[in-house]
């Protein structure tokens, strides 16, 4: 019997794969967005739109709150103030809650950027690793305190949305995504060839979209889960298997002596979760797409 998923965001990149997958599963699907992007999703998807779906999403219409969605899936929290609006709105109307976070809360990113001091710490990150202990990685770039940017904290936006046991929360800690339509190029490989032994956990976007689907779905789902490859390469390996490219090397001061680089097994174990494309597919698909 299908349920009823709500994906706050969910028209660029990955959401579509998200959509695609929940509905080719039988659930009804309601996407809330401004309505600037409409990718092609499949029929009987239901679009409400608003400007207030804008980064952070503080307010809900009523159009999205009833009828009451089994599962909400939100694509785009930024920090405390959105993780709060999205608590206040659903901790009644909604079995489970799915919040996508990042890799930006280790405590390695943190050294990683300059952010905070420290030594590096071997071996791969699991989902109680050290975070950081500055917040706000990237308010320097922030044109003002009006900035999105300016309040973004996956820390924070964690916190809240698993701190409330009258809504079970997943959270989902991304890796470095690539698939037709972002990173096509691999920048993200490419620009840091001169650095052959660094490590950053990437994911093909119909696998990190598969597992999204997983934690909204899976009755064991609950708590943290990194997600990306069961093996992270290094920079060198990875090369190895691809073609020349011209893509400049990346200009970022960065402390390469700090890998990025999850421990996956968990949500392999708990949720039984296994890439749906292969390593060497999902590149030749990303390649094909950037020579377009």
């Amino acid at each position: 019997m299908g349920v009823h998923v709500l994906v706050i965001g969910g028209t660029k990149f990955i959401g579509p794969y998200v959509v695609e997958e929940l509905v080719s599963f039988g659930h009804d699907v309601t996407v809330y967005h401004r309505g600037e992007h409409e990718p092609p999703l499949p029929l009987g998807v239901r679009h409400v739109h608003s400007p207030a779906a804008a980064m952070p999403v503080e307010s809900f219409p009523s159009e999205v709150r009833e009828p009451a969605p089994d599962v909400v899936i939100h694509m785009i929290p930024m920090g405390e103030r959105d993780g709060k609006a999205i608590m206040d709105t659903f901790r009644d109307r909604t079995g489970r809650l799915v919040a996508l976070s990042s890799g930006d809360v280790y405590q390695a990113y943190g050294r990683l950027t300059g952010l905070e001091p420290g030594p590096p710490v071997p071996g791969l990150l699991t989902e109680s690793s050290p975070l950081r202990t500055v917040l706000y990685p990237y308010r320097k770039q922030a044109q003002s305190p009006d900035d999105w940017i300016y309040h973004y904290d996956k820390i924070l936006m964690e916190q809240i949305v698993l701190g409330d046991p009258l809504l079970p929360a997943v959270v989902l800690r991304l890796p470095k995504v690539y698939g037709p339509g972002d990173n096509a190029d691999l920048s993200t490989v490419y620009g840091f060839r001169h650095q052959p032994h660094w490590r950053w956990t990437h994911g093909y976007v119909a696998n990190v979209a598969h597992a999204i689907v997983l934690a909204a779905l899976h009755p064991a789902a609950a708590g943290i889960y990194n997600v990306g490859e069961e093996h992270t390469p290094t920079i060198a390996e990875r090369l190895v298997n691809l073609p020349p490219s011209s893509v400049p090397d990346a200009s970022m001061p960065l402390n390469f002596e700090h890998d990025v680089a999850y421990d996956t097994n968990r949500i392999r174990q708990d949720l039984d979760y296994k890439e749906p494309v292969e390593y060497a597919e999902g590149l030749r698909r990303t390649l094909a797409a950037a020579s377009r």
